[in-house]
């Protein structure tokens, strides 16, 4: 979720203000170039629909992209969208996002790694190759290691989380993660920022699968996303024994 709370209205850029036109979201083969895998993954690629299909501005990325090596722990985040969207104005809204993050945050280029729409649909956030372990900045302390996933909406407490994001999650993440390590394990991990939960250079045992507020103070991925995570790691142990 975004580090620096704003009220929930603004975090939504109104659609007039976006000059873009969608062409039909394509779901696309990896770039052989950026999307060949640092490790063996345990689960098949998902179709994704790349920064190109979803019309990302280039020119707001500020730096190349950091790799940082095999994933080790998974992070669902929620993005803290309206959820009654329609799932073709996912485009529009990343693209929301993705201004806010490096104009409002003052990140270079959108938080987290990938995004999934509550219609199961996973979108590539932050650009530097999908197959690639790219340092996001969606896990403050430990964006090493790790993937950002983020729901697209706001998951409080009460709120119906679809099965196709919980599916969507599921996917992406079995993929990503290192094909040794269970989505069920325990990992460990060094914190490298005082500002998380953790001092810097503490070792913290974490979840494969966890959610944001594991390892920051917020509510991240709210209440009843939060509450599917033995679901999201149950469907990616599914996911990767379907492959065998």
């Amino acid at each position: 979720m975004w580090l620096r709370r704003t009220a929930l209205g603004a975090m939504v850029v109104p659609l007039t203000l976006l000059v873009f036109r969608d062409a039909p979201v394509r779901l696309v083969a990896p770039d052989p170039a950026m999307a060949k895998p640092e490790t063996e993954s345990g689960a098949p690629r998902p179709p994704i629909v790349s920064r190109a299909a979803w019309h990302a501005d280039e020119g707001l990325v500020k730096e190349k992209a950091v790799y940082t090596g095999g994933v080790k722990v998974v992070f669902v985040h929620h993005t803290g969208h309206t959820n009654r969207y329609a799932c073709a104005d996912a485009p529009k809204m990343l693209r929301a996002m993705e201004a806010q993050h490096v104009k409002g945050e003052g990140w270079d280029d959108i938080g987290y790694n990938f995004v999934v729409d509550r219609c199961g649909t996973i979108y590539e956030g932050r650009a530097g190759g999908v197959g690639r372990t790219v340092r996001g900045a969606h896990a403050t302390g430990f964006n090493a290691h790790s993937v950002g996933v983020a729901a697209l909406g706001t998951f409080g407490p009460g709120v119906a989380v679809p099965k196709a994001l919980i599916e969507g999650i599921a996917k992406v993440g079995a993929w990503k993660l290192r094909r040794e390590i269970d989505p069920r394990d325990i990992v460990r991990m060094v914190s490298t920022n005082g500002d998380s939960l953790y001092e810097r250079g503490e070792v913290v045992r974490l979840q494969a699968v966890s959610g944001h507020r594991d390892t920051y103070r917020t509510d991240c991925p709210g209440e009843a996303l939060y509450a599917q995570l033995p679901a999201i790691r149950a469907e990616m142990v599914r996911l990767r024994a379907a492959r065998h």
